[in-house]
């Protein structure tokens, strides 16, 4: 961006309450360069050809990142077509959300090197909705045990020459979600790590021993915490930890929550809040394509159905993906699970941005930093969603 363009500010958000990592900041102002935010104040002045929004009161927040999310607006991520890449991106910024990882199930290879070619295409983009930041595999490396709602038959072992092919033909890949129980997991999270791929655990039975294995070849992170992974239980008389116990354990790995209500409950949100905190917990949609769509009940999926705000596998043996959007996570964590709004901004924007490597640029209200800011009402409902520097949603 030209100094010129830095000097001459393209939007002004007024009279808003604007939250910082650490504060609120009453009837405040914030300019816009082109796609950087130039100015955080309290002054309120006229500056000609520039388009104002005024904020009325309401909160102005860094947008939400979502690390791990599938889809929605009737559209997969698996689908691999710009028109889908571009419809989830779309509905999702509308309810707060300013960058997105498209997030892969388990899926033919013919769908993830689809994916890979829409990711490389969009990727950083200016487009009408969330900014397109990388591809999360979630797959296809998984412990069968522990599938829940991912599709068995694209199950399998690391591969070597599988994955080391992907990762020599693509940077998009961001981060990638296995079990590390698995046979050649280990070699696979050294291996990519030192790629600079996001490592996590996932679809896991691991024990303390492995999960600290694990965490010394990579696997940093764990995937959507609390689902499709053991806690503490019983073998024979005795109890045993389990892999949620063991996270616990492991201060340095940080996690990532389903804040829908449902996939972990409201209390247990808090419980993540208290021990890992604001900074190592990012929240997460895990959202599938019927999310933000009309009638989510309408959405045809023969593996899935949409029931008590959530998907679940249509034998009702487990819950699959949600429904959530951004705003509903935000509510959740302040309204459910009594997380204060300031610490729930932090985990579904600066946590995020930190976990993905990406905060120097992105996470949070700085001078200097990406133009991504939503303004929601006090009762978190999206008004107004920009995104480097573009508004790309106002409520009508």
């Amino acid at each position: 961006m030209s100094a010129d363009m830095m000097n001459q500010p393209t939007i002004q958000i007024i009279n808003g309450t604007i939250l910082l990592p650490d504060k609120l900041i009453e009837n405040g102002t914030i300019l816009i360069s082109g796609d950087t935010i130039a100015e955080i104040t309290t002054r309120t002045t006229e500056i000609p050809g520039t388009t104002v929004i005024d904020a009325r009161g309401n909160y102005v927040a860094p947008g939400c990142i979502d690390i791990h999310i599938h889809g929605g607006g009737g559209c997969n991520f698996t689908e691999g077509t710009v028109k889908a890449f571009q419809t989830i991106s779309q509905v999702h910024a509308a309810h707060g959300m300013t960058g997105i990882y498209p997030t892969l199930e388990a899926t033919s290879m013919e769908n993830i090197q689809a994916a890979i070619h829409t990711c490389e295409t969009l990727q950083g983009k200016p487009i009408q909705g969330a900014t397109i930041l990388g591809l999360h595999l979630e797959g296809n490396y998984l412990n069968r045990q522990m599938k829940g709602g991912q599709p068995a038959q694209y199950i399998t072992l690391p591969n070597p020459a599988e994955y080391r092919e992907l990762l020599a033909n693509t940077t998009c890949i961001k981060r990638w979600s296995i079990s590390p129980e698995l046979e050649g997991a280990l070699e696979l999270g050294r291996y990519a790590s030192d790629r600079g791929v996001l490592v996590s655990l996932a679809h896991t039975t691991a024990r303390y021993p492995l999960v600290k294995q694990a965490f010394e070849a990579g696997y940093t992170h764990a995937t959507h915490f609390y689902n499709a992974m053991t806690g503490v239980h019983r073998e024979g008389e005795f109890k045993r930890e389990g892999t949620i116990e063991s996270i616990y354990l492991i201060d340095e790995m940080t996690v990532e929550v389903i804040a829908n209500g449902i996939h972990v409950p409201p209390v247990i949100l808090a419980l993540v809040h208290k021990i890992k905190g604001a900074a190592q917990t990012a929240l997460i949609t895990d959202a599938m394509s019927a999310a933000a769509y009309p009638d989510p009940s309408r959405i045809s999926e023969t593996r899935m159905i949409i029931e008590d705000g959530v998907c679940k596998l249509a034998d009702r043996s487990a819950i699959a993906g949600s429904i959530a959007t951004a705003d509903r996570l935000i509510r959740t964590m302040v309204k459910q699970a009594g997380i204060p709004l300031t610490e729930t901004i932090r985990m579904a924007s600066e946590a995020p941005a930190r976990i993905m490597n990406i905060f120097n640029k992105k996470g949070s209200l700085a001078e200097g930093k990406d133009a991504d800011i939503i303004i929601f009402d006090p009762e978190i409902n999206a008004q107004t969603t920009i995104i480097g520097g573009r508004i790309v949603y106002q409520q009508s």
